[in-house]
């Protein structure tokens, strides 16, 4: 979905508009999933990396300005935990019990106008 809204910086606001974001490349060069004893499955995965493009504009009382944006997000290290009940009463379900995400760089490249 597209993002927008305003923030206050100090003389006045900023008004943006993210649009247009496609995930253009993923890398998971190491990941593994692994059985929890008593019903729960873990997945660890390991260095990712993400590319992201997408359209921005901003507007201020000063100037506006808008263009393309790459977002390239590097040493992506997550860990989840699903719980999966094997109690066999209903229908088979899957819930998310913990997750662990940081990253390490943030590449990111405007192109505008300015």
């Amino acid at each position: 979905p597209d993002l927008t809204g305003h923030e206050k910086f100090g003389l006045g606001n900023v008004k943006y508009n993210i649009s247009g974001i496609h995930v253009t490349a993923v890398e998971l060069p190491s990941a593994s999933i692994s059985l929890l004893a008593g019903s729960g499955i873990k997945l660890v995965i390991g260095n990712a990396s993400l590319t992201i493009d997408m359209n921005w504009n901003i507007r201020t009382w000063m100037f506006k300005d808008s263009g393309r944006s790459t977002v390239h997000i590097s040493k992506v290290f997550v860990t989840a935990i699903f719980s999966t009940p094997l109690d066999n009463t209903g229908p088979e379900s899957i819930s998310l019990t913990s997750c662990r995400t940081t990253s390490g760089d943030i590449d990111i490249k405007l192109n505008g106008k300015s």
